[in-house]
């Protein structure tokens, strides 16, 4: 037994709330990830779009990988404005702001989104008019995608960023010198409390992220 633990007879308790809490947020970000390349599919697919396909960089650290997802969602967010600025530079201003009415049925938002496509893509598949109204009139991806990026940002930022995603793969005494380089029992509750803070925000953004794709991707294939 350690010097720490006779010291500190809770550290071994700490030590394992730690590994499960690591794995709460490689479980998490496991999702993101399948969410977003299903979302970057969709608009490359469908929206004629040259996203790069993301992954799990199992050899990497949890920064490198909140890194990954930042650097996709920004280019999921510029596909977004450049599509909004092609429906505006080529519909009509009354048709342009039936986007974005509340008031206006869904089927002729998909119809008027629809019609810009197919101008700019020269041929546009049946389901791009209802991934543009989606992505863009509701506002539903943006707004997740917002949360989603600065929450990882600072969870890339804080004590968590060096962490190796791969360290649940090594035996236990790796695993904690992995994660804190000592037993320490200040060092032990301060990796708990940070994760504990944000992993509870990152579950629950990711949440509103995983939904706002999946009534997306929900949508397409009902009509494949």
């Amino acid at each position: 037994m350690a010097l720490s633990d006779l010291l500190y007879p809770d550290n071994p308790k700490r030590r394992q709330e730690v590994i499960r809490l690591h794995q709460e947020l490689l479980d998490c970000m496991l999702v993101n990830f399948h969410a977003t390349d299903e979302l970057i599919a969709l608009l490359n697919t469908h929206l004629g779009c040259t996203i790069a396909q993301i992954k799990m960089e199992k050899g990497g650290t949890i920064k490198e990988n909140c890194d990954i997802m930042i650097r996709a969602m920004s280019e999921v967010q510029q596909e977004v404005w450049k599509i909004d600025k092609e429906m505006k530079e080529i519909l009509e201003p009354m048709l342009y702001h039936k986007l974005y009415d509340i008031k206006e049925p869904e089927m002729e938002k998909i119809a008027i989104a629809h019609k810009v496509f197919s101008v700019v893509l020269g041929e546009a598949t049946s389901i791009a008019g209802m991934v543009a109204v989606k992505l863009i009139s509701s506002n539903i991806i943006i707004v997740a995608v917002n949360k989603l990026a600065a929450l990882l940002a600072q969870i890339g930022a804080s004590v968590l960023g060096g962490v190796g995603i791969t360290i649940l793969g090594l035996g236990i005494d790796m695993i904690l010198q992995a994660i804190l380089g000592a037993v320490e029992r200040d060092q032990l509750l301060a990796s708990v409390k940070s994760y504990e803070e944000h992993l509870a925000e990152f579950k629950m953004a990711s949440e509103k992220y995983q939904q706002a794709i999946t009534e997306v991707t929900s949508m397409v294939k009902c009509k494949i």
